[in-house]
């Protein structure tokens, strides 16, 4: 039946990435809620709350908030916090509730900054949208806030943007880019995944960057654009997502984020697959595109394309083999957190 998902629970919405891509920065994090989205974002939609805590705080709205648009509480309980916290910045992250009631986040924010006196983000997220569309706002908002100053460029300085848990769905993902890039004599810094504000802020610094997820793009063009920083798109550590299997001759559906399931093609390509298609249910840039590769719009959008497709593997979650039941060829499976919650095995 058209739009209806029996086997997949509902994919990381966009304020979870927005904290996602936060995280680790050192600010103050305000989700714009009841307390249900900041529940379900540590709960389930954050991996690294389990080893390490961020000041993560739900707003606490209740009914009269709502109908009221009661701005002026917010943020003095915003206020209080930043008396309690040594905190860098303050974050605003949307909801459903401010997007129903027509929050104006940018009088939120002239209210909270001198109220708080740090500068303050605000994220305009609605829930209503995948987490990779608040990734790519959270990340062009950051960049803009902080990334001012024009330094001296350092050779072999790597900046890697678009890299959070979500989309690379693996916690050592950082340290193996850093450590591919050290490797050939040059240094990585991964935004928002063991890198802190101080390198945002030095984000001229760097030589080229290099784009890891579509959430990250708009803002390597935006960078490109004030500071004249080229940059790449690619996953260089995709080959170990994949088996060291025979896929010479084999038609092969690779389902994952944009950037990730061409970098696994590129792989196979070389691997001497006859034919790689490249599908998603998440941002599909127009640049990154290849002719036939596919936007999926519901769980009936895979079994269909694999009943049509006539292909030898599927490489994707392990949660869509419930979705294809009758594929009899090879099943691969590489996580995507955002869809299953589910890490790369250590």
């Amino acid at each position: 039946m058209k739009g209806l998902w029996k086997h997949l629970t509902p994919f990381a919405p966009d304020q979870s990435g927005a904290v996602s891509v936060l995280y680790e920065l050192g600010g103050i994090i305000v989700i714009c809620d009841a307390g249900g989205c900041a529940g379900n974002v540590c709960g389930f939609d954050e991996p690294r709350w389990f080893e390490s805590k961020s000041a993560i705080f739900s707003a606490g709205l209740r009914d009269m908030d709502a109908i009221m648009g009661r701005d002026e509480r917010l943020a003095s309980r915003l206020a209080d916090v930043a008396n309690k916290v040594s905190a860098k910045f303050a974050a605003i992250i949307g909801t459903p509730v401010p997007a129903v009631i027509g929050t104006d986040y940018r009088a939120l924010k002239r209210l909270t900054e001198k109220k708080t006196h740090l500068p303050v983000i605000t994220v305009e997220a609605t829930g209503m949208e995948l987490y990779d569309k608040g990734e790519e706002e959270a990340y062009l908002t950051l960049f803009k806030t902080f990334s001012k100053e024009k330094l001296p460029v350092k050779k072999g300085k790597v900046g890697v943007v678009g890299a959070t848990p979500l989309d690379l769905s693996n916690l050592t993902a950082a340290e193996d880019l850093r450590q591919y890039f050290n490797e050939q004599g040059l240094e990585a810094i991964c935004y928002g995944m063991g890198a802190g504000l101080d390198d945002v802020e030095k984000a001229s610094e760097a030589e080229r960057n290099l784009v890891v997820s579509p959430a990250g793009l708009k803002t390597a063009k935006y960078l490109q654009e004030k500071f004249g920083t080229p940059y790449d798109v690619g996953y260089p550590i995709a080959d170990k997502l994949i088996p060291d299997l025979d896929f010479s001759g084999k038609k092969v559906l690779v389902v994952h984020q944009q950037v990730i399931a061409n970098s696994i093609r590129s792989e196979l390509q070389i691997r001497k697959c006859s034919e790689v298609t490249a599908a998603t249910w998440f941002m599909k840039k127009k640049e990154l595109e290849m002719p036939g590769d596919v936007n999926l719009k519901e769980e009936e959008s895979l079994s269909e394309l694999v009943d049509s497709g006539d292909y030898d593997v599927i490489i994707g979650d392990e949660s869509l083999k419930k979705i294809v039941p009758g594929f009899k060829g090879l099943f691969v499976s590489t996580p995507h957190f955002a869809v299953s919650g589910k890490l790369v095995k250590s």
